[in-house]
């Protein structure tokens, strides 16, 4: 299987509009970034529009296969509600710089509700859905099926840039999965990035209610604990922060350089690539929502040249290599640096390069260790004879570090 899959980033597929920034999706009774909920739960999308204007926006839902490809679906086969929905709670910002309207919106809800299970996406525009501002994916799973994850050491002479495997085990609530293995198959992320996935796994074992998925591909790279920063007081130098500025009205934080290709592996929590918006004043935390500000932020990788291309990734972009992410080389300095326009708050992040082939590589510079603590997330699909979609019958999750 392919392991850094050029795919569209999971939960999204992030087609920005020219002042849409800061684009939020998860789950408020954990707090979670991961937008995967029950038939009974709901997810909370917030973002914000820059020309801080009172635009009325709409949204609506498409539901897609295991593989993110179209099913072809009819709205009324996958939703009941309205085809069309308004995202009208805003509130415009206070005390920043940078003025700006903020949307939230929480679904599902009576305006348009998902009646079957498995990868959707929320569409945001403004005129029509052909033509959106973005678009975020999320998943409605079935109470069918438990998963069980677990995380060992992955040693293999003909692939040593994988070094942790997972294994899954399927338990049913109920059904006897053992006699549909066909319709079943098993996707495994890392980190809530799907470019770096292992897809369509087929059972290697099952009995009865049981299924396991053992098999050796199933491996990922363990690369290392994310680069972070935290700039929730804007106007003082914090956490991996070396200077502020004002410059003709705009924030600046200047980071300090990172420690790149280290040959030992260095426990260091992190919050596995996820990003959270913060403003605290002097001690007083404020209402990140409309009083957090903006920045351009300045990253820096202290190096020689290469023949590559650097480009600073995390959820805050979706993982997204592009004109915006890029890291540009400094001949004068000997450095590598990028210039992003970020809410602030603290940012989990780390430096990935890409070849002429195309392909990413997530540990080149922040290093691959076998002993990294990384979120593994499991989907496991489901389409029966005579259901005309795939169903996400289990989901399961851990943060374990290899043992």
């Amino acid at each position: 299987m392919k392991f850094f899959h050029i795919f569209l980033c999971f939960f999204s597929l992030l087609i920005f509009g020219q002042n849409i920034q800061s684009i939020q999706l998860f789950n408020p009774k954990t707090n979670d970034e991961t937008p995967i909920i029950g038939f009974n739960d709901q997810l909370i999308l917030k973002f914000d529009d820059l020309t801080n204007s009172s635009q009325i926006y709409r949204y609506t839902f498409k539901h897609y296969d295991r593989n993110w490809e179209d099913d072809n679906l009819f709205f009324t086969e996958f939703a009941t509600g309205t085809l069309n929905a308004l995202i009208d709670q805003f509130q415009y910002s206070f005390n920043t710089t940078q003025p700006y309207t903020n949307y939230t919106l929480t679904f599902p809800n009576d305006k348009i509700q998902p009646k079957i299970s498995g990868n959707f996406e929320i569409i945001v525009y403004k005129d029509s859905a052909d033509k959106p501002l973005f678009t975020k994916r999320f998943c409605i799973v079935e109470d069918g099926v438990n998963l069980a994850l677990n995380i060992t050491r992955f040693q293999d002479a003909s692939k040593p840039d994988l070094n942790q495997r997972v294994e899954v085990q399927a338990v049913s609530n109920g059904k006897d999965l053992s006699s549909n293995l066909n319709s079943i198959s098993l996707n495994v992320i890392q980190n809530n990035n799907f470019q770096n996935g292992v897809f369509d796994q087929r059972p290697s074992s099952s009995l009865g209610s049981k299924v396991l998925f053992q098999q050796l591909s199933l491996a990922f790279p363990g690369n290392n604990e994310f680069y972070y920063f935290d700039n929730k007081s804007i106007n003082q130098a914090f956490d991996q922060v070396a200077n502020v500025e004002n410059i003709d009205g705009k924030n600046q934080t200047f980071l300090f350089p990172v420690f790149a290709y280290p040959l030992n592996y260095q426990n260091q929590g992190d919050v596995n690539g996820a990003f959270y918006f913060r403003r605290n004043d002097l001690g007083i935390e404020r209402n990140a929502d409309k009083e957090a500000d903006y920045s351009w932020v300045y990253f820096n990788l202290d190096a020689d040249k290469t023949d590559k291309q650097l480009y600073v990734l995390g959820q805050f972009n979706d993982y997204i290599p592009n004109e915006k992410s890029e890291m540009f080389y400094d001949a004068a300095n000997k450095r590598y640096t990028a210039k992003i326009y970020l809410k602030q708050g603290f940012y989990n992040y780390l430096l990935a390069t890409k070849d002429e082939s195309g392909l990413l590589n997530l540990g080149e510079i922040n290093g691959n260790f076998w002993q990294t603590e990384n979120l593994y997330q499991a989907f496991l699909y489901y389409k029966p004879f005579g259901r005309n979609y795939d169903g996400l019958i289990g989901y399961g999750e851990t943060r374990r570090a290899v043992r």
